[in-house]
C-alpha cells in the first residue's frame, strides 16, 4: 500500500539497516576512535566512521546483518573484532535460520558463506526422508524440501565485499581468492543469492529529507539556536554523504566494474544495467545519510533523564549517546514504512544481557521492531484514513491504525526477561495507549522525543508519558547537568564543531 505519501520498500528498508548495523558503534570501536582522537590521528572519513573501517593485513570489511523471516525482521547484527557478521547469526539463531533472508552489507566471505549454505545441504535433506517418500517426489517436491531445509535468500550490497577488494598489497590475491570461493558455493548452494536493490519510488529522497528537516530531534535544536544563521542540519547532511559514499560506494566506476566481475556480477556491468545500480546505489546512501543527520550528534544535545534528583544515578544506567542515536535512526529508518499518510513513527526493541556476547554490538541483543500501520493483512482503504481535521470522528484513523510501539510488542522476535535492561526507541513521545503496553511488557527504559508531552490532540493524547513511573525516561534535550561536556571516550563530532563555528 502506498497512500498518499512515498513509502520505503521492505528490501531497500532491510538493505538500509543492514548498512546502519555497520555502523554500529561497538565497544571496540569507541575504543579504537578515542586512542586515534589522543594520537591526534584523524582519517579521511568522520569521526563517527574512521573506527569502522579495517586496515588489518586481511582487509575485513566490517559487516552489517539483518535476519528476515517472513518478512519480518528477527535479527540485527554486526561483526565484531573476532566473529564477522555471517558466523554471529549462525552462532546466535541456529536451526531458527531456517527459511530465512539474510540482508548483509557487504558479500560475504567463504568461511561465512560454507556454514551458511551448509544448513541447506540437499542432499542430506533427502537421504533423511523415508524411501517411500522420495520416489513419489516430483522435482517440484523436492525443491520445496530443499526450501525448508536452511536460508532461503542471500542478499547483500553490490560494492567492495568483506574480504575487500580494494587493497593493493599483497592481500589482494587472497581477495581474489576468497572470491573465486565464494562464487563457487554460491553455484553449488540451494539458498539464492543475489542482489535485491529496488529504485526508490518517485520523491522518496525529497520527502525523506522534508521530514527529517522538521522531525523532533532537529525542531528542538532549531529552537534553541535562534541567533544562529546557519542551517546547520544540511551541513551536517552533506558531511554525511560524504562519508558514507566513501564506505559503501566504490569512487571509480572502472574500479566498480572490476570488482563486481570479481564477484560474479558480470551481466551488471555494462549500461544501462551498470548506471542504474550506481544510481540506485546512490539514492539509498542519500537517504541513508539523510535520516542519520536527523538525530545529529550535537554534544549539547542527547537522550537524558529529566530527573534531576536522581540524575547521577540514572546516567550510569543510561546506554552510551553514540549507541542510543544509532539505535533511535534505526526507528527513523522503520518509520518510512508508515501506512499513516501524515506521520511514521518507528520503534525498535533492543535488550541488554548481563555480560558481552560474540556480537559486535557487545552485550546488546534484538527484540522487535514496527512502524505504525493498519492491522495486518488489511488493504488500503479498509480503514478510515482521516486525521483530527475531520468534524465526524467515525472517519478518523486513531480507532484503528496499529501504533509503532504495539507491531514492535506484538512481532517481537525474543520474550523480554524481567531481570535484563530492556529499552524501547520510538522516534515521537509515546501516547496514553502505548505508555501502559510498554510498562506493563517489563520495558525498563524508554528513548524518546518529547515535543508532544503533555498534549492532548483530538482522539489521541500524551497525558501519561509525564507521570510514568517505575521507567527510565530518555528524553531528546540539552545535557540537563549544564555543563555541556562530552561524554567520557565520546569523541567530538563533525556536528559539534559545525555548531561551534571550529569546522
Amino acid at each position: 500500500m502506498t497512500g498518499q505519501i512515498p513509502r520505503l520498500s521492505k528490501v531497500n528498508l532491510f538493505t538500509l539497516l543492514s548498512l546502519w548495523m555497520e555502523l554500529f558503534p561497538a565497544v571496540e570501536a569507541q575504543r579504537q576512535k578515542s586512542q586515534e582522537k589522543e594520537e591526534g590521528k584523524h582519517g579521511p572519513l568522520g569521526d563517527n566512521e574512521m573506527a569502522r573501517v579495517s586496515t588489518d593485513k586481511k582487509q575485513v570489511k566490517k559487516t552489517g546483518l539483518v535476519v528476515v523471516k517472513n518478512m519480518k525482521i528477527v535479527g540485527l547484527h554486526c561483526s565484531s573484532e573476532d566473529l564477522h557478521a555471517g558466523k554471529i547469526a549462525l552462532i546466535k539463531h541456529g536451526s531458527r535460520l531456517k527459511n530465512c533472508d539474510l540482508y548483509f552489507s557487504r558479500k560475504p566471505c567463504s568461511a561465512c558463506l560454507k556454514m551458511i549454505v551448509n544448513g541447506s545441504a540437499f542432499e542430506r535433506q533427502v537421504e533423511a526422508l523415508p524411501e517411500e517418500m522420495v520416489s513419489w517426489l516430483e522435482p517440484s517436491g523436492l525443491q520445496q524440501v530443499f526450501q525448508a531445509a536452511g536460508v532461503n535468500r542471500i542478499s547483500y550490497w553490490p560494492a567492495d565485499p568483506e574480504i575487500s577488494l580494494l587493497s593493493g598489497a599483497s592481500g589482494s590475491e587472497d581477495a581474489k581468492l576468497d572470491a573465486k570461493a565464494v562464487e563457487r558455493l554460491k553455484s553449488n548452494s540451494r539458498a539464492h543469492v543475489c542482489v535485491l536493490l529496488q529504485p526508490l519510488v518517485c520523491f522518496m529522497v525529497q520527502f525523506v529529507e522534508e521530514t527529517s528537516h522538521k522531525c523532533d530531534f532537529i525542531q528542538k535544536i532549531s529552537k534553541t539556536l535562534p541567533d544562529a544563521n546557519v542551517d546547520f542540519y544540511s551541513e551536517c547532511r552533506q558531511e554525511r554523504v560524504k562519508e558514507y559514499e566513501m564506505l559503501f560506494l566504490v569512487s571509480n566506476e572502472e574500479l566498480h566494474k572490476q570488482i563486481l566481475m570479481t564477484i560474479g556480477l558480470e551481466n551488471l556491468c555494462e549500461n544501462p544495467y551498470f548506471s542504474n545500480l550506481r544510481q540506485n546505489m546512490k539514492d539509498l546512501i542519500l537517504l541513508l545519510a539523510t535520516v542519520a543527520s536527523s538525530v545529529p550528534n550535537f554534544k549539547h544535545y542527547g537522550f537524558y533523564s529529566g530527573n534531576t534528583e536522581q540524575i547521577n544515578e540514572i546516567h550510569n544506567q543510561s546506554l552510551p549517546q553514540e549507541v542510543a542515536r544509532h539505535c533511535m535512526v534505526q526507528a527513523r529508518l522503520l518509520a518510512y514504512r508508515t501506512e499513516d499518510h501524515k506521520t511514521g513513527v518507528g520503534a525498535v526493541i533492543w535488550a541488554e544481557g548481563k555480560s558481552r556476547n560474540c556480537d559486535g554490538t557487545g552485550a546488546m541483543y534484538f527484540i522487535g521492531c514496527g512502524y505504525n500501520a493498519f492491522p495486518a493483512g488489511s488493504e488500503y482503504a479498509d480503514f478510515p484514513n482521516m486525521d483530527d481535521k475531520q468534524k465526524d470522528r467515525e472517519i478518523r484513523k486513531f480507532r484503528y491504525i496499529i501504533h509503532a510501539e504495539q507491531n514492535a510488542l506484538t512481532f517481537r522476535c525474543q520474550e523480554i526477561k524481567p531481570e535484563e535492561k530492556s529499552m524501547i526507541f520510538v522516534t515521537k513521545c509515546p501516547c496514553d495507549e502505548c505508555v501502559p503496553l510498554i510498562k506493563g511488557a517489563g520495558i525498563k527504559q524508554i528513548y524518546a522525543g518529547d515535543v508532544d508531552v503533555g498534549k492532548k490532540k483530538a482522539d489521541i493524547s500524551y497525558m501519561r508519558f509525564g507521570e510514568l513511573e517505575g521507567v527510565s525516561k530518555f528524553t531528546w534535550q540539552l545535557n540537563p547537568s549544564g555543563t555541556c561536556v562530552l561524554e567520557q571516550n565520546e569523541p567530538e563530532s563533525r556536528e559539534s564543531k559545525y555548531l561551534q563555528g571550529l569546522y
